[in-house]
């Protein structure tokens, strides 16, 4: 179609990553929402080049979900906006259907025109229930809440930073295909750190960290995995929430390059039997004004005992969030040792087969790493729960915790066992939302094959059925 006669937004990436950085600044700085609301509303009026507003949200399992509303209405209608709860995975019953989204404007995205089309801004949503309190199952809300609430009794910023692997494979929408093909093919095997600067993985990472770049993600470092065809897009940390909502952005401008490009990108924990599946490493710090609370320069591995403790926590709930933290059958296929998986239950410095690593820092860099979490998992759920668990959570009466020979569930049916019976995930998510996400994993669990481990003897066939089961939920 003719695109003579009109005048969409769409601006350069110099003007999107300074438009970017400053709407980051004041989110940072926790400048009034009314403030806030007020001055985006404002340029959504000035601004005549945009014709649609973009809200985000995301289901119980993490999956996007995009609206596209008319500006004018947008403007005119943005406190009374209604969606079909019932329609979405996860949520409202059919004869409760109707739900509320609230606008988030402090998460309010520029963005290039060339991926997500002219005219057009992004803004995160919160969904709301119909007495107009905030909506159990949208796990961002209840992000939020924690976040904020933490900040005004305690001063405390959570903040979180995470390495997102994920496979390029050759043409578009490989995973939807994949029952077709049985297979999926790399576009690179260059192996780790090692790729042409023109072959097809690198111009998807440079191109994919330029938009990342122009979005304010403050990008870090790029790099082919260990894996074939395998890649990750480092950047820097941000306060909790902004933290989740970048894990959504990263997922879906990634999948929509790579379509631009004839490619699939795939975040899948473990899509091809033999080599290195995909993490979500997650790392973690509380800041208090601008101390960060988990640095002491004398402790052990420079890690403050408040930081040692918030670890204590998470591994003695580590059976209890597991399921949080890798949902799906594929998941557990990742959690092989062979393939320098994570999945014992301790803490250290250095072994990169623990749950969780104390990386080298300093007084601004001191953190702690959850090595033993998919880029599958819902990362609002995820965030809340570990940050919940650090802070909040029991410490188990187990020998030597850091250390004990104790494993992660090997499937996802001892996952959600421990999850089911749980005290503690009752106790920080509801019973009702405990019970909706298990029933939502049980299922999925239950149309894919049993048979786990590094390969599947005699049953390659039942192995393409359990990936392209778990493809088709494979969220943005």
């Amino acid at each position: 179609m003719s695109d003579t006669y009109r005048n969409f937004l769409a601006l350069s990436y110099e003007e999107l990553e300074e438009l970017n950085l400053k709407a980051k600044s004041d989110r940072l700085s926790r400048v009034s929402a009314d403030e806030i609301r007020e001055a985006r509303l404002k340029y959504l009026t000035d601004e005549k080049r945009i014709k649609a507003v973009t809200v985000l949200f995301s289901d119980l399992e993490g999956r996007l979900h995009l609206l596209d509303y008319d500006k004018k209405f947008l403007i005119n209608s943005y406190d009374n906006l209604t969606f079909d709860g019932s329609s979405i995975r996860g949520f409202t019953a059919q004869k409760e259907s109707d739900l509320r989204l609230g606008i988030d404007w402090s998460a309010f995205y520029w963005v290039p025109a060339d991926v997500f089309g002219t005219g057009k801004v992004l803004v995160f949503g919160t969904v709301i229930d119909k007495s107009g309190g905030p909506y159990s199952g949208d796990l961002r809300g209840v992000l939020k809440n924690y976040s904020d609430s933490l900040f005004a009794e305690k001063g405390y910023t959570l903040n979180a930073a995470n390495e997102i692997e994920g496979f390029l494979f050759q043409g578009a929408d490989a995973e939807r295909k994949f029952h077709e093909t049985g297979r999926f093919d790399f576009v690179n095997t260059g192996g780790y750190y090692h790729s042409l600067p023109l072959d097809p993985l690198r111009r998807f990472i440079d191109t994919a960290a330029e938009v990342q770049r122009a979005m304010g993600f403050q990008n870090e470092k790029d790099h082919p995995e260990v894996a074939p065809s395998q890649f990750e897009i480092n950047y820097s940390y941000g306060e909790v929430v902004a933290a989740a909502d970048q894990i959504q952005l990263y997922k879906l401008l990634s999948r929509q390059i790579a379509n631009n490009m004839g490619f699939t990108s795939c975040f899948l924990p473990k899509p091809v039997v033999g080599v290195n599946g995909s993490g979500m490493h997650t790392n973690m710090s509380i800041t208090k004004g601008k101390t960060n609370l988990f640095w002491d320069p004398d402790g052990q591995e420079m890690l403050s005992s408040f930081g040692w403790e918030y670890i204590d926590r998470i591994l003695s709930h580590a059976l209890d969030i597991c399921l949080i933290l890798n949902p799906s059958v594929n998941a557990y296929r990742r959690l092989d040792p062979h393939f320098e998986a994570p999945n014992q239950i301790k803490a250290s410095a250095t072994d990169r087969g623990s749950m969780i690593r104390v990386p080298i820092g300093n007084s601004k860099s001191m953190r702690v790493e959850v090595r033993s979490v998919g880029p599958d998992a819902n990362p609002y759920l995820v965030l809340y729960s570990l940050f919940k668990t650090g802070i909040d959570g029991s410490v188990a009466s187990i020998d030597n915790l850091r250390q004990a020979h104790r494993y992660l569930p090997d499937n996802i049916y001892d996952a959600l066992a421990d999850f089911n019976k749980s005290e503690w995930v009752a106790q920080i998510l509801g019973a009702d939302v405990q019970g909706r996400f298990a029933e939502l994993k049980k299922a999925t669990a239950d149309r894919s094959p049993r048979q786990l481990g590094t390969f599947v003897k005699g049953s390659e066939v039942q192995y393409h059925h359990e990936v392209y089961n778990q493809a088709l939920w494979n969220q943005f």
